[in-house]
Order: structure tokens, then sequence, then C-alpha cells
């Protein structure tokens, strides 16, 4: 196959795919980089794994193309692409080595020995795997199987490498090891990574862009900081991280107005004399001075370690807000549930969606 990489790397053109009387994803365009790292993120029944299937071939779309390199590969088996997938249960042989299971997907495209040997040890290398070479699966970590299951797919050199959810059965610290780990095996072999996951963390993390998905549709598709600065809608903001949602409306002077209290805000491009949602993060609200700021009470305090969650009940709305401190930083000492406090923060951090955003 003549991949141009002049074009994106992989081209997906208003895909549609149904399964009976439900639309899993719904007419979806989206173009990849080379060399990009890129997440799929969204809740369970989003359509992201549908899209993942259809592009390493184990689905075929209802409407819609899909071109790697301009290439159309829409109907093309999935054996015949340049793709490899990798899947959350790692699927090693029990009975072969960690060098046989690398090797084997060599030796089954008949590929010269000593070439073989070669990449298998260049691989065992680049992951870190050389001591652990003559070890069967059984005798492996958690940890140690996925590295082993991304060796094995990285082998083979695919134009593009898809994961499906890889770290999904490794624990919170382990997880975030190979998030890591992952990003740096994506930079050195210089290959399009392009993740499923339903964890927000894990995508802002690894990837370079995020398309962010809902009933088979992309609603923001930008960088991790685009997507949890500047979230293009509520459902974007809630999903993406801790949100305060306030609700109001915006007055004809171009206040957000809540609780009996006026904000200044960006509202440009908004409707005057409409309901309105203000979106703004717990690390954007500062604790102030008593009698500074907008008035609350400290109703509960969660310790993070690094930081504390504190929750402050204000005229603002019904749900406390959530403001985030550090745990040694100004302010912390004195929020104790119970205590009178001011809030306050920047208007270049708060975000207003109206209706049918």
């Amino acid at each position: 196959m003549n991949i141009d990489f002049k074009a994106p790397v992989l081209a997906v053109d208003t895909v549609v795919k149904r399964f009976g009387k439900t639309v899993a994803v719904n007419g979806l365009s989206l173009d990849i980089r080379e060399n990009e790292f890129f997440a799929l993120l969204g809740p369970s029944g989003c359509g992201k794994t549908t899209l993942l299937r259809m592009i390493a071939g184990f689905e075929v779309p209802d409407e819609g193309r899909i071109r790697l390199g301009g290439i159309d590969i829409t109907e093309q088996a999935p054996e015949k692409r340049p793709l490899n997938l990798m899947f959350q249960s790692y699927a090693l042989f029990p009975h072969m080595t960690v060098r046989q299971n690398l090797a084997y997907g060599l030796e089954m495209e008949r590929l010269p020995k000593a070439e073989i040997t070669a990449r298998v040890e260049e691989m065992l290398k680049t992951t870190d795997l050389q001591a652990l070479a003559e070890r069967k699966p059984a005798e492996l970590s958690g940890g140690q199987k996925q590295r082993v299951a991304l060796a094995r797919a990285l082998i083979k050199r695919p134009k593009v490498l898809l994961l499906d959810e890889p770290l999904g059965a490794l624990d919170k610290k382990l997880r975030e090891k190979m998030q890591l780990e992952l990003k740096r095996l994506q930079n050195e072999v210089g290959i399009t990574f392009i993740i499923v996951t339903h964890d927000q963390e894990e995508a802002l993390v690894m990837a370079d862009r995020v398309a962010v998905l809902k009933d088979g549709s992309i609603l923001q598709c930008g960088t991790p900081q685009e997507v949890y600065e500047r979230p293009a809608n509520r459902f974007v903001a809630g999903f993406i991280g801790v949100m305060n949602f306030i609700e109001g409306e915006i007055g004809s002077d171009a206040l957000f107005r809540a609780g009996g209290e006026a904000l200044a805000c960006d509202l440009e491009g908004l409707k005057r004399n409409a309901t309105a949602v203000l979106a703004i993060r717990p690390e954007n609200i500062v604790l102030k001075p008593e009698g500074t700021g907008i008035a609350g009470t400290v109703v509960d305090v969660a310790y993070h370690g690094l930081d504390r969650q504190i929750y402050v009940k204000t005229p603002l709305s019904p749900a406390p807000l959530q403001v985030r401190v550090g745990a040694t930083g100004p302010g912390a000492a004195a929020a104790q549930t119970g205590a009178a406090v001011s809030l306050g923060f920047d208007a270049a951090a708060c975000r207003i969606f109206q209706e049918g955003t």
C-alpha cells in the first residue's frame, strides 16, 4: 500500500454506524495527524469503541469513508490494514516466553530469522523488557504484561496503533506510571497512537489532542488544555474534571446575576435577559478576607494530601461551591467547617452556557 503522508494520517469522513435502530456513530468526521497521540474520550455508549473498531476494520460503516494516508480503507479487511489494535485483555500466549510472544507476529509474516531476532532485541530494549525476555506471562506483573502487549503491537511497525482502554485493568498507581510510559514510547517510536478511554485524567495526561464524544458525535476536539480550560458546552465542562455550575440570568446590563449577586463575565455572543449557567473550576475560586467578596460558610472540608477541597455554602446556588486550595496554602488553616469566608474569582476563568450549548 502506497501511503501519502502529506494527507492526514487518518481521515474519518461523515461516518455513520447503526445497530438496528440504535445509531452508535452519527455522521462523525475527524482528521488525525502523523505521529500524534490522539484520545477518544467519552462515557460508556458514546460510540468511541465502535469508531475504533471501524478504523481497525472489525466493523464496516453504514455510511461515510475512512482513509489512511489518503487511501480508502473503508471496506478493507483488518489484516490488510497497516494498523494494530491493542486490547485491554492483553491476550498474550501463556505457553510462550516474552521473547516468543514478540516474535510470533513477525514469524507469521515469514520474515527472515535474522530480521526477526534483530527487531525483537530492539523492541525488548525500547520497552525495557530485556530482563524479562525468558519469562512467561504467568510470571509477570500486570504492568509487565501491559508492556509486553504494547511491545508485541509495536514490533510490527504499524502506521497507526489503536489502544482500547489499555490501562483499565491496572491499579491507580501503576496506571499513572504506565500513562507516562506510553507517552514516552510513542515519542520514541514515532507512531500515531489512538486511544479509547473514559478516564479523563488518562486522556489529559497522554494525548496531544482529545475528542470528547457523546451520542455518537464529537462535541469538542482540541488540546487537553483547550478542552479543560475552554469547554465548548456544558456537557464537556461537566465531563472533564470538576466543575461548579451556577444557575442565573444575563441582564440587559450585560451582568450575570445569581442569588442576588451581580458578576461581570465575558458575555459576548450570548442573549440578554435570558437564563444562563456559569461554570467555574474549584481551583479558580479563591478564599478572600471576610467581607471582601461573596459571603459564604464552610460546610465541609475534604483533605486530599497536596490540596483540600472546601465546600462553601453561598447565595449563588443551592449546592455548595467547591474550592480547591493547597493543603498548606493561604486560607487553608482558616477554612474549617462552620467558618465564615468570602470567595472571589476572575471573570476570565468563567464559562457561560445558555440553552442549547
